[in-house]
């Protein structure tokens, strides 16, 4: 893949990331139920908030990354990747994108005190799980011949602890 392929991949990635699915249910729609007011709480609830926060963006960060390098395609559904991507935090989990963005709602759940966000946060979970197994796995086990073992081995939300080497 040439350099200029790499750069429009990422250019997409990024794009999708903050304007498409990710953003839409990581910021928006939490800055929608929240208003983007922060309530006084103790130093300590805002640090695990915002740790939560910091710590899912990881994954999505470093899914942009392995989508456009290794699997030379993007994060967004219409551009995706050529070769299946089971590397990085894939080696622990099979969906690490859809798990940050669960993090960073319960994260600013936890900054804004909001129990909304917190019933937001469920609904949002099971409408990546119902996507995942109605649509998601299916089209990927018809694309990608090693898309199987990797289901047998890297579970869909919970992370393993070691690394799997498929």
């Amino acid at each position: 893949m040439s350099g200029r392929s790499q750069r429009r991949n990422l250019a997409v990635s990024l794009l999708f990331t903050v304007f498409g699915g990710p953003g839409i249910a990581g910021v928006y729609l939490p800055a929608a139920i929240t208003r983007w007011r922060i309530p006084p709480s103790p130093a300590s609830q805002r640090a695990l908030a915002w740790t939560l926060i910091a710590l899912a963006l990881l994954p999505l960060l470093e899914s942009i990354a392995r989508f456009v390098w290794a699997g030379r395609g993007t994060l967004a559904p219409f551009a995706p990747t050529e070769t299946l991507v089971v590397s990085g935090f894939y080696r622990h989990v099979r969906n690490p994108m859809y798990v940050g963005v669960l993090t960073a709602v319960a994260g600013q759940a936890v900054l804004f005190r909001s129990l909304a966000l917190v019933a937001y946060g469920v609904l949002l979970a099971l409408g990546f799980h119902l996507f995942v197994t109605r649509y998601e796995e299916p089209t990927l086990r018809k694309k990608y011949a090693g898309y199987e073992a990797f289901c047998r081995n890297v579970p869909r939300w919970i992370p393993r602890w070691t690394a799997w080497h498929g």
